[in-house]
């Protein structure tokens, strides 16, 4: 009787959010572009309607006439011909390739798998059917997990659990966007099942989950995860370690082999549609509008070639010897370590704290020594040290999406280690911490998928600490009227204003708002010893200062200036030191209220002034 009820109840959901995803005017909903859309867009709807992965005129055409605005941050690359010459000496197999001749196409710089899969919703379904084929995905996985869960604990919690570790994330707000982050998240989730179903299969389970086949579909599922997003490639580590400590060593040679030659087969299609292996390399480029909001695109007009147009942007290694320096390895991987964790804009407990749940409930169960749990555990481990090691600059996805955007295709590893549940005391847990920090994403997707800047403006989030080792990926990015900000001279800083408590900087210097904590992250070529402040406000109040060290607060008397050394404390990023200056205002007085004459509605609190002042030398 539970059963169905509870079939009844998915079967509803599934029902509403289906009618919710085909109804909606993606577009006009969406805010139009976000993040890599305009590409993925592109190449669904070439797959769909031209069925070729190749971009030309039309493209570009039936493009701007959906979404009436060019494909801003648009991918493309020139292709190559190809060609394969068998020698009878080393080396046996040549590979050469050719300028295209055809200089009417380009090609788009991103994995081709995601569009090809979405590319039959969309073809019936037009640009709702990324939103259907989405929803298809989260349910199936809500259908896995619960299958999983519920085959050693009992149905209410297991039902609890699995719909908190899905929509008690950032997962949902990913639902919105038009790109590979929820197809990635399934296929490793489907991946994981797929392996790991026998180990908690009651005897008489469907046959193919109890199966050694169910472990080469995973590996092929996984080969497929890591075309689409390479960082994904160490999650085949458990599968074969596992069989290979079970003594089955030519079983899990199989589901290695397998797991390569779909990779490789992979990049290989990729080779034989644009002519390069990797869909990142080569003569890459992406494209935006001009600074007029003119044509900024190849094919937009007359005489616009890929020489004249577009910003070089090609992907064929990583910057190992920058990235690996040893003088700066340790404390930079210790403090993105710090971030990866309880960062406030991409941190794993804020924006999946039902994976963290699930970690902190293996670690006290008795299962916790169990091999399979051990390994799955260790594999995710590898997989996010290697992505903070290597990107150390960048871990997050970039472009200041929200959450980690790279964490999301690995996450639905930690569901695997949940024990099994007795009481629904763990799934509360999990939707109370969950919501504390997504809710508010979650009320309107739309809007936390386009502006992802709005999240941290207010609620928990804030108490975390800012990433400071990637002030050029936050989410202020996104809002160019207060990022990268110019101010002073000799030395110019950059300002990225991280909230709507301090105002850009005016002639006489910068307000603080009177509503709240200002939080505003200072960027420098060189390191700052300290900043000489200057502060002074028309009303009485009290400004409290700090600039990653103690705080200062000084009481402000009308119309009185005061000058204090504010100590500073940062960190060494990209080409650059990063400071978190906090100050905050007790009092505000809104100016029009003041004097009829002015037209000025803000709530201000203290005009503040600032120098940075450089590391004395010898120091």
């Amino acid at each position: 009787m539970r059963s169905r009820a509870g079939g009844a109840v998915a079967g509803i959901l599934l029902i509403v959010a289906l009618a919710a995803a085909i109804s909606v005017d993606v577009v006009r909903t969406g805010y139009g572009v976000k993040g890599d859309e305009a590409t993925y867009v592109m190449m669904a709807l070439s797959a769909a309607y031209d069925r070729d992965l190749s971009f030309e005129e039309h493209d570009l055409e039936r493009f701007w006439g959906l979404y009436r605005n060019p494909p801003e941050g648009l991918f493309l690359k020139r292709g190559k011909q190809l060609r394969i010459r068998l020698r009878g000496s080393p080396p046996y197999v040549r590979l050469t390739k050719q300028p295209d001749t055809r200089t009417d196409r380009l090609y788009f710089g991103k994995a081709f798998i995601y569009p090809v899969a979405v590319a039959p919703f969309v073809r019936a379904a037009g640009m709702n059917g990324f939103l259907v084929f989405h929803v298809l995905l989260l349910f199936g996985v809500c259908v896995c997990g619960y299958r999983f869960l519920a085959a050693r604990s009992r149905p209410g919690p297991a039902l609890a659990f699995m719909l908190a570790f899905v929509a008690a994330t950032v997962v949902p707000v990913y639902a919105v966007f038009l790109t590979p982050e929820i197809f990635n998240f399934a296929l490793v989730f489907f991946a994981y099942f797929l392996w790991l179903y026998k180990e908690v299969a009651p005897p008489r389970g469907t046959a193919f989950l109890r199966a050694g086949a169910s472990d080469v579909w995973a590996a092929i599922l996984l080969g497929v995860a890591t075309y689409s997003k390479p960082p994904n490639a160490l999650l085949i580590a458990p599968l074969v370690l596992l069989l290979w400590w079970r003594r089955r060593f030519w079983r899990g040679a199989v589901v290695g082999a397998v797991f390569v030659v779909t990779t490789a087969g992979l990049f290989g299609i990729n080779a034989l549609n644009s002519g390069e292996f990797n869909y990142q390399g080569g003569d890459r480029k992406t494209f935006y509008a001009d600074a007029t909001g003119g044509p900024g695109f190849p094919f937009d007009g007359p005489g616009a070639t890929w020489e004249q147009r577009g910003i070089s942007m090609t992907t064929n290694e990583s910057d190992v010897e920058n990235v690996l320096e040893p003088s700066e390895l340790l404390n930079r991987f210790g403090l993105n370590l710090e971030y990866f964790l309880i960062g406030r804009h991409f941190g794993f407990v804020p924006y999946f704290f039902p994976g963290f749940v699930a970690v902190c409930l293996w670690l006290f169960s008795r299962d916790r020594f169990q091999s399979w749990r051990l390994l799955t555990f260790l594999g995710l481990g590898a997989s996010t040290m290697a992505v903070l090691l290597l990107l150390p600059y960048t871990w997050s996805g970039g472009g200041g999406p929200p959450g980690n955007r790279y964490f999301l295709s690995l996450y639905p590893a930690l569901f695997f280690l949940t024990p099994p549940l007795t009481s629904m005391s763990p799934a509360i847990v999990a939707w109370i911490g969950g919501a504390l920090f997504t809710a508010k994403m979650l009320v309107n997707p739309f809007v936390a998928a386009k502006f992802t800047y709005l999240t941290t403006e207010r609620g928990a989030a804030r108490r975390l600490p800012v990433e400071l080792t990637m002030g050029n990926d936050l989410p202020i990015m996104l809002d160019a009227s207060r990022a990268r900000v110019p101010y002073g001279h000799d030395p110019t800083v950059l300002l990225y204003c991280l909230d709507q408590n301090a105002f850009t900087p005016e002639p006489m210097g910068m307000w603080v708002s009177g509503s709240g904590r200002a939080d505003i992250l200072v960027r420098s070529e060189q390191p700052i010893h300290h900043l000489s402040v200057t502060v002074q406000s028309p009303i009485r109040t009290i400004f409290t200062v700090s600039a990653g060290g103690s705080n200062t607060s000084v009481a402000l008397v009308p119309e009185k200036a005061v000058a204090l050394d504010v100590p500073t404390y940062g960190v060494r990023g990209l080409e650059s030191y990063a400071y978190l200056l906090s100050a905050r205002s007790s009092e505000g007085f809104v100016p029009r209220l003041r004097d009829p004459q002015s037209r000025d509605s803000r709530n201000l609190g203290v005009l503040m002034r600032f120098t940075p002042v450089g590391v004395p030398s010898g120091r």
